[in-house]
């Protein structure tokens, strides 16, 4: 069944496009090093990409609706690739903005939206199982990349590590876009290998709303503002942990393996949550991981040695993974796949707004108090905002 072949290459689009955006919290302290600008203007540039990439995400899912992902990846891998290697080159925080900020964030946009939306249209039964191997992806490139990235950077310094991580990029993207095929019409095929065309599940996959009704509806926007807020807590997280775990006393590597241990543990939530939601259900797993994120936001609190950081990242990394794993056939369910690319392409593009307000606001906090402890306690808070956002939300009606 060629749904595997797309899986696999949603999987690799995974690891390579957000597991080299994650290791710019590797370079965070090298470019803090050489310039000393305050770390809410350097996390501002990631949250730029961030924000960008959503915004443009939600136009990605709508080309990825008609005319399928190849043409787009390969455009996209361009954006991206040439976006790091100018980073090799920047002298002044303008050139951040415009290098990582915007070119990055371009080359960013299709990375989620297209690789689970795709997904999303080859498997119905087992939708949210593959949504979570292929979220594996992800957290086998934030396991892989910012580690490579460290000591590549101990190495042959920052500059060069993003003229060798550009070429990894742009190679891997463009060349992996060539396997991706966006539904299996096009190939004369039907969801989840089926061979029979009046199959309950490959009617459910041709129906749901369109785009103008599901906007109409209390339950997207729920979805998109539950998004909003667990994101933004979640960004702030990934982005800060490293530097915050080098404030304690961390060598450089240790603090990496902390990020590092965030990446394998959601590699295994993102498995296990994607698995026993297509038998538990969506809605009952992601308010499991919203909890258990809550409750390592109030740990984290406490946290000052190695051993509880890693005990931290461990649990963290389960929640973590099994929100990104879900969102994607949380809005499938709900909404079905007429209009999934776009309609996801929106839930994504709150998130990545919230995700981008976090880690300009938790560095602000950390330059006005010299801790983190402030934002952790927001983050412990906006957790519980999502949590209530999540248990309101109902089905409205099947199709």
């Amino acid at each position: 069944f060629y749904g595997y072949v797309v899986a696999a290459a949603c999987f690799a689009i995974q690891a390579t496009g957000v597991g080299s955006h994650i290791a710019f919290g590797v370079f965070f302290k090298p470019l803090l090093a050489d310039f000393g600008w305050p770390r809410s203007a350097l996390a501002g540039a990631h949250s730029l990409a961030f924000v960008l990439s959503g915004f443009i995400g939600i136009f990605m899912g709508r080309l990825n609706d008609r005319v399928g992902p190849r043409v787009v990846l390969t455009v996209t891998a361009l954006f991206f690739g040439l976006g790091l290697f100018l980073m090799s080159t920047v002298t002044s925080l303008w050139q951040i903005y415009l290098f990582y900020g915007i070119v990055v964030g371009i080359g960013l946009s299709p990375v989620d939206v297209i690789a689970l939306s795709t997904t999303a249209r080859w498997f119905v039964r087992r939708r949210s199982m593959m949504s979570g191997i292929v979220k594996v992806g992800t957290g086998t490139g934030q396991l892989i990349v910012p580690f490579a990235a460290s000591l590549l950077i101990l190495s042959y310094g920052w500059r060069t590590s993003y003229v060798l991580l550009a070429v990894f990029v742009t190679i891997m993207l463009a060349g992996i876009g060539q396997l991706m095929r966006r539904d299996p019409s096009q190939m004369g095929l039907l969801p989840d290998g089926d061979t029979q065309t009046g199959s309950a599940e490959f009617q459910g996959a041709e129906k749901g709303f369109s785009f103008r009704e599901a906007l109409r509806t209390r339950q997207f926007w729920t979805i998109c503002f539950t998004n909003l807020t667990i994101v933004f807590a979640l960004m702030i997280t990934i982005v800060h942990i490293v530097p915050h775990a080098m404030d304690l006393g961390l060598p450089a590597t240790a603090a990496a393996g902390v990020l590092s241990t965030i990446a394998g543990a959601s590699m295994v939530g993102r498995l296990l949550i994607g698995i026993t939601a297509d038998r538990a259900g969506i809605r009952a797993c992601m308010i499991f991981c919203f909890i258990l994120l809550i409750l390592d936001f109030l740990w984290l609190q406490g946290a000052k040695e190695l051993w509880m950081l890693y005990l931290f990242a461990g649990f963290y990394g389960i929640g973590h993974g099994g929100h990104f794993t879900l969102i994607s056939p949380l809005v499938a369910e709900h909404f079905g796949i007429r209009s999934h690319g776009v309609l996801f392409g929106i839930v994504v593009f709150a998130g990545t707004a919230g995700g981008a307000l976090g880690p300009i606001l938790a560095g602000h906090l950390f330059d006005i108090t010299g801790s983190y402890s402030s934002a952790f306690w927001i983050c412990a808070a906006v957790g519980c905002t999502a949590l209530g956002l999540l248990l309101s939300l109902r089905r409205r009606v099947p199709f």
